[in-house]
């Protein structure tokens, strides 16, 4: 179907919920689509549900796959590490791949944080996939229409 399954969730109720994603962004005809389909195929194998709600990830969409921090290097991310860095578990900034493919733990990244303070001086956090709790697309999102 051309799409891409992002999470599916068992919430309160019976709600079945999937996310899908797709290149080029989730239409509504996408999610009707994969409903359909998911509801002859959730018939058929007597998969118990009350309500099924298909969507998009939206602009915070999360980060589950080494193949998704591939596919948004160079985007914001935010990121919260299993063992926190200096106190701190959750760092925002732009996510880079790195070529090194050998890693035990996993390929390896980087996120390049944020200037803080007035030196301007922006830190490099290097981390492999295994070392992430969880992460998602953090934009940065200006309603007033100017440029940052």
């Amino acid at each position: 179907m051309e799409v891409e399954l992002v999470d599916v969730e068992r919430a309160p109720l019976g709600l079945l919920r999937v996310t899908i994603d797709r290149q080029g962004g989730v239409r509504i005809e996408d999610c009707e689509r994969v409903s359909k389909q998911l509801s002859r195929v959730f018939e058929v194998e007597n998969i118990d549900y009350k309500r099924l709600e298909v969507g998009s990830p939206g602009v915070d969409r999360p980060l589950k796959t080494v193949a998704d921090f591939q596919r948004f290097a160079g985007q914001r991310v935010e990121i919260k590490l299993r063992q926190a860095i200096d106190s701190r578990k959750v760092f925002s900034g732009i996510l880079h791949a790195s070529d090194d493919a050998g890693e035990e733990a996993g390929p390896s990244f980087q996120l390049e944080l944020e200037p803080e303070g007035k030196s301007g001086e922006a830190k490099v956090l290097n981390f492999v996939f295994d070392d992430v709790d969880r992460a998602k697309l953090d934009p940065v999102l200006d309603f007033k229409g100017k440029k940052r």
